[in-house]
C-alpha cells in the first residue's frame, strides 16, 4: 500500500477497497494544471457516498434516519491559489469547471458543475473574508446518480478543501454558527438546498428541497457502525454496529436518479407536501410547530387531530388521500420503524429487523410514491435470494437498494442478484453491483 490507501485503511476502511483508491489518487495529480498561480504544497482528501439504511424523506421533516458511509467516494487532490480563481477538475473526463470566489457567482452550465459553483458561491457569501481559491481535481468510484449521494459529496468536497485552503474554522464567523460536525452537516444541508443557518445566510442552492441527512452521513459515521439521527436539528440518537460478519451489496438500479428536471420536480413534491401538512396544522391549531414530526409528539392525541385536518382538506396541488398517505408514512418511518429496527440491530434479531425493512419498503412504494419497478423488483428480489433484510433508498424515482449478507456469501449472493436483476430488466445498462461494509466519513489524508 501507499500512503493514501494506508491512511484509508487507519481509518477503518478494508483493505480491499483501500489500495485501488492509490491509483485514483494518482490519476487526479496527474489532472491537477500543470502550470497554475498555486502556491503551497498539494492536499488529499477523501469524501463517501453513504446509504440510508432507513429513513426515507424524513430528515427535512423533523424526523430521524439510521444511516452509514460507503467505502466508495471521492478522492481529491487540492493545491492553493494566490487568487480568488478556483479551478475543479474531473480527473476521469478532463472536463473542467471555472469558478471564482464570488457571492454572486451563476450557477454553471453543466449539470455536475452546479454542485462546486453552489458551494463556491455561498462559501464566499458566507465568509467574505475567504478569498484564497485553489485547483481542485477529483476521481470518484462510487456510481453518479445512483442515490448515495454523489451530489452532496461533491458539494461537502469543495467546501472542505476551501475551508481548510481559507482556514475558516478559525475564523469567527465559522465558530459563532458552527461548533460540530453535527452543525457542519446542518449547514452544509442548506447550502444545498439554498435555506439560511443562523446568520449564514442562504441563496438560491442547486434547485432541491431536501434536509440534511446525506452530509450527517457523509461527515458523522463510522466504520463498521449504524448511527442513528434525528434532525431539526441534527442530534445523535445511538450507535449500532452492523451484526457480526454481515455486510451491504447494493444493487445500482441503472435508473438515473438525477435531482433535475421532471425527476427534480417529483423528488420536491414529498417535500412540499410536508410543508402543506404543516401548513395545514398550523392553521387549524394555532400552534407554530417547527416541523411535522414536532407537530406529531407535541401531544399523545397530536396524531389523530392532525390526520382530522387532512382528512378534511381541500387542496389544489395535493388531494386529501395524498397528505394523509404522506403523514402516514411519515409517521410510521420515523416514530415506529426505525428505533424498533435499532433495538432489533443492537439485540441480534435480524428476522426482526429483516421485517420492520419490509415495512418501510412497503411504505415508500404504496405510501409515499418515490419508487420504480427497477427499485421494487431489485427489494423483492433480494429478499428471496435469502438477504436478510433489503430496502431501497436515497431520493427515489430510481436509485439503488441495498442488501445484508453475511461476509462469506456475499460474492455468490451479488453474483446471483445481478443474474437475476438483468435477466429481468436487459434494457437496463447502468445497473451495478458492488458490496461493502459501513465505511469511513470524510477525511483529510494529507495537508503540507
Amino acid at each position: 500500500m501507499n500512503h493514501y490507501a494506508e491512511r484509508l485503511v487507519a481509518a477503518g476502511m478494508s483493505t480491499a477497497e483501500a489500495i485501488p483508491k492509490d491509483v485514483l489518487y494518482e490519476r487526479a495529480v496527474r489532472a491537477l494544471p500543470d502550470s497554475s498561480p498555486g502556491s503551497g504544497a498539494l492536499g488529499a482528501y477523501y469524501v463517501p457516498g453513504r446509504v440510508e439504511v432507513l429513513g426515507k424523506h424524513t430528515d427535512y421533516a423533523g424526523g430521524r434516519s439510521l444511516l452509514c458511509a460507503v467505502e466508495r467516494g471521492f478522492c481529491l487532490v487540492a493545491r492553493p491559489r494566490r487568487d480568488a480563481q478556483v479551478l475543479v477538475t474531473n480527473a476521469r473526463s478532463r472536463a473542467q469547471c471555472a469558478l471564482a470566489l464570488d457571492p454572486e457567482l451563476e450557477p454553471a452550465d453543466r449539470r455536475w458543475c452546479n454542485y462546486p459553483s453552489t458551494a463556491v458561491r455561498r462559501l464566499a457569501r458566507n465568509f467574505p473574508l475567504a478569498r484564497r481559491g485553489a485547483d481542485i481535481a477529483f476521481i470518484s468510484d462510487l456510481p453518479a446518480a445512483s442515490g448515495m449521494s454523489s451530489s452532496s459529496a461533491l458539494i461537502v468536497a469543495i467546501f472542505l478543501i476551501l475551508a481548510d485552503i481559507n482556514a475558516l474554522a478559525a475564523t469567527d464567523v465559522y465558530r459563532r454558527e458552527i461548533h460540530s460536525l453535527e452543525d457542519l452537516a446542518g449547514y452544509l444541508g442548506t447550502v444545498e438546498n439554498g435555506e439560511s443557518f443562523g446568520t449564514l445566510t442562504g441563496d438560491r442552492g442547486v434547485g432541491t428541497s431536501g434536509g440534511s441527512e446525506d452530509h450527517t452521513a457523509i461527515l458523522c459515521s463510522r466504520a463498521g457502525e449504524l448511527r442513528q439521527y434525528s434532525f431539526c436539528p441534527i442530534h445523535h440518537e445511538r450507535t449500532v454496529a452492523l451484526p457480526a460478519g454481515f455486510v451491504f451489496t447494493l444493487g445500482v438500479s441503472g435508473v438515473v436518479a438525477i435531482k433535475t428536471g421532471t425527476a427534480r420536480a417529483k423528488y420536491n413534491r414529498a417535500s412540499l407536501a410536508v410543508r402543506k401538512i404543516l401548513e395545514l396544522w398550523r392553521a387549524a391549531s394555532g400552534r407554530d410547530d417547527p416541523t411535522i414530526a414536532a407537530a406529531a409528539t407535541h401531544a399523545p392525541d397530536a396524531p389523530d387531530r392532525i390526520r382530522e385536518v387532512l382528512r378534511t382538506s381541500a387542496e389544489v396541488d395535493f388531494t386529501a388521500r395524498q397528505l394523509c398517505d404522506r403523514f402516514e408514512q411519515f409517521l410510521e418511518e420515523s416514530n415506529i420503524i426505525i428505533p424498533s429496527a435499532t433495538d432489533a440491530l443492537a439485540s441480534g434479531d435480524l428476522a426482526r429487523f429483516g421485517s420492520l425493512v419490509d415495512s418501510s419498503q412497503q411504505g415508500a412504494e404504496n405510501l409515499l410514491g418515490n419508487q420504480v419497478p427497477e427499485t421494487i423488483a431489485l427489494a423483492r428480489s433480494a429478499r428471496e435470494l435469502g438477504a436478510a433484510a433489503a430496502s431501497a433508498f436515497g431520493a427515489g424515482f430510481g436509485g439503488s437498494v441495498w442488501a445484508l449478507v453475511p461476509a462469506t456469501q456475499a460474492a455468490e449472493f451479488e453474483r446471483r442478484w445481478a443474474s437475476w436483476y438483468q435477466g429481468h430488466f436487459p434494457a437496463v445498462e447502468r445497473a451495478r453491483f458492488f458490496t461493502t461494509p459501513p465505511g469511513p466519513p470524510a477525511l483529510t489524508l494529507e495537508t503540507r
